[in-house]
């Protein structure tokens, strides 16, 4: 009896380890490319819906004010595997030819010793092939828009036929199905190339929103007075975007342009391109004949860019209504946490520009969605205001999960926040720009952000700071760095900075260790 006493109770173990596995939280994480929060419909833009992405929403919350560390794809990417900002991961830029360092802790690989299945699909963008994953599918680079190349563990599948966003779905959702070892959790990224520039459209979207017209942004003409280094950026969507190669008018060729939309169009079949040709075609005779100049074209290429823009969206969304559904369908949706999120902000018309890299809140901001029935505070629905950062992403995932947070990851979990016990967990948040000189002419730039004010200093080949007082100047168009009556909110905001700079540990911030290479004007 003694014996079968022993047993039971070593059988009862074994079960409740089991159990406690079994319920740890799976995790999806789905991650757009340069995803504005203005174009999903839950913000309360209006520019565009996204139902699929809102229903992770409704199912559990949206954040107004996620932040991010350092607003360019590759670095972003950095600091959400590592929970460290680019100055301690070392990954600073875009353009200076250095790899993600591996060796050091990613979340994916404490969640893989820990006993997570672990996977990757869609972008990577960090040089090498990923560690930390059970198995990937990755694009090469920037990837493409049609037929892209995957790189796997066993190679490269080249020219793999169909459009990028629904081929990352289609191989997240084989892995989710026939993949994985079914009695462990998960953790599976499914990263999407859209809506990154050159915004190419899937065939059935290519006609979609042509009747659209969307409100021009109330500061599109903005004189960057007061602001030197706004003044001396490259991205206007009146002078800097290319009819040839982001608008896809074929027949306006400049010289100079990059050439990406040539790869593109080179990787389609002519069943593919057929529409595509017909449609822009007709796009660009329109053009032509009205003769644009000046401001009639820079609001022309307005249009031209949010319609090409939102069709991408589309199919996003159309993507995470998939993946959704196979979770619901399959009995997972209850207890996994579902994320939806870009690697940064996106300018979309604001001050005039595309693209991102800047500390304003259009790029500094990133959507943050998160859904998980099994974990949210009932009070955790709907619009949150308090302010989350990419760094505190790996932690919540490794909190979730069972797993110590490692001394070096700079963020802090937001399960407090998610369960109730937390009101907040920021009260200010810190940002550096580093990727100067370099495509855009952005400068070089740190600063920090609390609820109301927001504090910036530009530097390297220029010096000027500049203050923002959100409440009343939400535009971010007054620079009141010099302005007398907010002499000590100044004040106030430099010690926030230096507080920020101390518990991140990057107190000479001119004087780094990044070191740019040299310019690659392809690589945006």
């Amino acid at each position: 009896m003694k014996k079968l006493t022993v047993l039971s109770l070593a059988t009862a173990a074994v079960s409740n380890v089991a159990l406690a596995q079994n319920t740890r939280p799976n995790i999806l994480y789905i991650m757009s490319d340069d995803h504005s929060y203005q174009t999903i419909g839950c913000y309360g833009h209006n520019l565009n819906e996204t139902p699929n992405i809102d229903r992770i929403a409704k199912s559990g919350a949206h954040f107004q004010n996620s932040f991010v560390a350092n607003s360019l794809s590759g670095p972003a990417r950095a600091v959400i595997l590592t929970g460290k900002f680019s100055h301690v991961n070392g990954y600073y830029d875009n353009e200076s030819g250095a790899k993600f360092d591996q060796s050091q802790m990613t979340f994916p690989k404490l969640l893989q010793q820990a006993g997570y299945q672990t996977a990757i699909f869609g972008k990577w963008h960090l040089g090498d092939k990923p560690q930390g994953f059970d198995y990937f599918s990755v694009l090469e680079g920037q990837g493409h828009y049609y037929n892209p190349n995957f790189i796997e563990p066993d190679g490269v599948k080249e020219k793999v036929q169909g459009y990028v966003t629904d081929l990352t779905v289609d191989n997240t959702l084989a892995w989710l199905q026939n993949g994985r070892d079914k009695s462990k959790p998960f953790m599976v990224k499914c990263h999407f190339k859209a809506p990154h520039r050159n915004w190419m459209p899937a065939i059935e979207k290519i006609e979609m929103f042509e009747d659209k017209t969307y409100p021009l942004p109330e500061n599109f003409y903005d004189d960057y007075q007061g602001r030197l280094a706004a003044e001396m950026q490259l991205m206007e969507i009146g002078r800097h975007m290319h009819l040839f190669t982001d608008l896809k008018m074929f027949g306006f060729d400049a010289p100079g342009e990059p050439r990406s939309i040539n790869g593109e169009l080179n990787r389609m079949t002519d069943e593919q391109k057929a529409p595509f040709l017909k449609t822009y075609g007709r796009i660009e005779k329109e053009l032509r004949d009205a003769k644009l100049e000046g401001k009639a074209l820079a609001e022309w290429k307005y249009q031209r860019y949010m319609r090409d823009y939102c069709k991408v969206v589309s199919s996003v969304d159309d993507n995470v209504g998939r993946l959704i559904d196979y979770l619901q369908a399959n009995g997972l949706w209850e207890n996994t946490i579902v994320i939806y999120t870009s690697d940064q902000g996106f300018f979309m018309g604001e001050h005039g520009w595309f693209d991102k890299r800047w500390i304003y809140e259009q790029s500094f901001r990133t959507p943050f969605l998160i859904s998980y029935p099994n974990g949210l505070s009932k009070n955790m629905k709907g619009k949150q205001t308090a302010m989350i950062q990419t760094i505190d992403y790996a932690p919540t995932f490794l909190d979730y999960a069972g797993v110590a947070i490692p001394k070096e990851i700079q963020g802090e979990s937001l399960r407090p926040l998610f369960e109730g016990k937390k009101e907040k967990i920021h009260d200010a948040v810190y940002y550096h720009f580093y990727e100067y000189p370099a495509f855009h002419a952005v400068k070089r730039h740190y600063g920090a952000r609390t609820d109301r004010y927001k504090i910036a200093h530009f530097y390297y080949d220029i010096n000027k700071w500049e203050l923002y007082d959100l409440q009343k100047d939400p535009n971010e168009m007054n620079n009141v760095y010099n302005d007398p009556a907010y002499a000590q909110v100044r004040e106030q905001m430099h010690k926030v900075l230096r507080q920020l700079q101390e518990k991140y540990n990057e107190t000479d911030p001119t004087n780094s260790a990044y070191r740019p290479g040299k310019n690659q004007v392809n690589n945006f």
